[in-house]
């Protein structure tokens, strides 16, 4: 019992360690742990050996559902407006281009029936929101125009459509025949889509209202009721025909961008939460991995990573983004940047899973090659193009860390009395329902001779005064 703890505890640390070496020089915490894993797994030193699809199966479900949730809930939603249709459409749209192009790639370059080809363009179709993440902060790419927000909510949200078309073209497989990409097909990928926006919609406003009203006695209760929101909402999704990524992502934006209780103790416990789901998902995916296997695939591996580099992203790019005018040079560093991950090698685990291991093809290690080839070369050479395209500001400073809400707490240097009056727009609110800016620190409410230890709930009154810290008050001037 106690082995294997220590070894659990250790490589979770040797992880954390690596990645803090690794940070700084733009290394996205994904290669780092999925190498880490190939390294401890039994082609390598570590000699753990572990082959059961299964648990990797489940693992994969339930971290990635984390993961895509987490992403939504920290999409700052006024930063992200502007840019919200250009990143839909790549979200879905440009999966779809994505899988269908590299299908037909792999029927003409492999010889493969071209519904295994689509299998394999489906599982790699979406990119990788936590190694886009980690690269434009690591190397702190402030990009100009809305690129940044554009780039990652693309791949925070690209998931679940992936997802949709290697669901539907495995069963496309299993019906033996191209008939059943028919009308079949399309009815059920927009009924995967309908029921996921409407129970994502209303699971959504239940939620915000409840976080709103109920009080608990212990604060760490919070975070665990919407874990367990995010789960029921994945799964009654998933059962009722939905698509439960794409549920809870919905979720996520809904409740992150709401006035709601704790928001910064929620924040705070799925961000780590995110990162062990990443740390246990990637480290997985590098012990069923096994080198030997990498090498055999290495050349239609290398050339289908170029192709896809080359030829299917920049054409589901450039077909969306010049319909909505974006200019050119600004396309081709979102076409770069659409690096392959976790996500895809999670998908191709489903896929085979799917099939029994019984595929002629190996689908797992060719994804996973793909990915390595990806983050390696797309990540690494990010911040190169980005300034020879002249795309990178110099002057924003740390703007990319606010490109989603992180709410870590700031320090605040002044303090501050505002007084409500008759007619004040705070008048009668609940703190919750003010619209105090997250910058604001609301420290207490004076009221007569009474100090109020304010809550969301608190109701502000006449004649009460606010004290609050922070840096800017403009708020209350307008």
């Amino acid at each position: 019992m106690y082995i294997p703890l220590i070894i659990s505890s250790v490589l979770i640390l040797l992880c954390i360690l690596l990645n803090k070496a690794l940070y700084r020089f733009g290394v996205p915490s994904l290669l780092i742990f999925l190498v880490l894993g190939m390294i401890m797994g039994s082609d390598g030193i570590g000699g753990i050996y572990f082959h059961n699809y299964d648990i990797a199966e489940n693992i994969s479900y339930i971290s990635i559902v984390l993961i895509i949730f987490y992403g939504g809930f920290g999409t700052k939603w006024d930063t992200a407006k502007p840019v919200a249709l250009k990143a839909i459409l790549m979200s879905s749209l440009g999966t779809v281009i994505t899988a269908f192009t590299t299908g037909f790639l792999c029927f003409i370059i492999m010889g493969v029936p071209f519904l295994y080809g689509l299998l394999f363009g489906s599982v790699v179709a979406s990119t990788d929101a936590a190694s886009v993440f980690s690269i434009l902060r690591s190397r702190k790419l402030n990009l100009k125009n809305g690129l940044a927000p554009l780039l990652e909510i693309e791949s925070g949200s690209n998931d679940p459509f992936a997802y949709m078309m290697t669901i539907l073209t495995i069963s496309a497989i299993k019906a033996q025949g191209a008939g059943s990409l028919g009308a079949d097909i399309i009815i059920s990928f927009a009924l995967q889509i309908v029921l996921a926006i409407g129970i994502g919609v209303i699971v959504s406003v239940l939620t915000v209202i409840l976080l709103r009203r109920l009080q608990l006695e212990i604060e760490g209760f919070y975070p665990i009721m919407l874990l367990a929101i995010v789960m029921l909402s994945f799964s009654i999704c998933t059962i009722a025909g939905g698509n439960g990524m794409l549920c809870v992502y919905i979720l996520g934006i809904v409740v992150g961008n709401s006035k709601i209780l704790h928001k910064v103790s929620l924040v705070h416990f799925f961000d780590s939460l995110s990162w062990l789901m990443q740390i246990i998902l990637f480290f997985i995916l590098g012990l069923l991995a096994y080198p030997s296997m990498l090498i055999k695939i290495i050349i239609p591996g290398t050339l289908l990573s170029v192709l896809m580099i080359l030829v299917a992203r920049p054409l589901a790019t450039f077909s969306i983004l010049s319909f909505c005018k974006t200019p050119f040079k600004q396309q081709l560093l979102v076409s770069w940047v659409g690096f392959r991950g976790a996500a895809s090698i999670a998908f191709a685990i489903i896929a085979v899973k799917s099939f029994d291991g019984n595929m002629q093809y190996d689908l797992f290690h060719l994804v996973f090659f793909i990915t390595l080839f990806s983050v390696l070369i797309q990540g690494t050479l990010t911040p190169f193009i980005a300034n020879k395209l002249n795309l990178v500001d110099k002057d924003a400073g740390d703007s990319v860390l606010k490109t989603f809400t992180d709410y870590f707490e700031e320090t605040h240097t002044r303090l501050f009395e505002y007084r409500i009056t008759a007619g004040d727009k705070l008048l009668d609110k609940h703190i919750v329902d003010s619209n105090i800016p997250e910058s604001i620190l609301i420290l207490t409410i004076k009221r007569g001779n009474q100090i109020i230890l304010p809550r969301g709930s608190t109701k502000l009154l006449e004649n009460d005064i606010i004290v609050a810290s922070g840096d800017d008050f403009s708020f209350f001037n307008e």
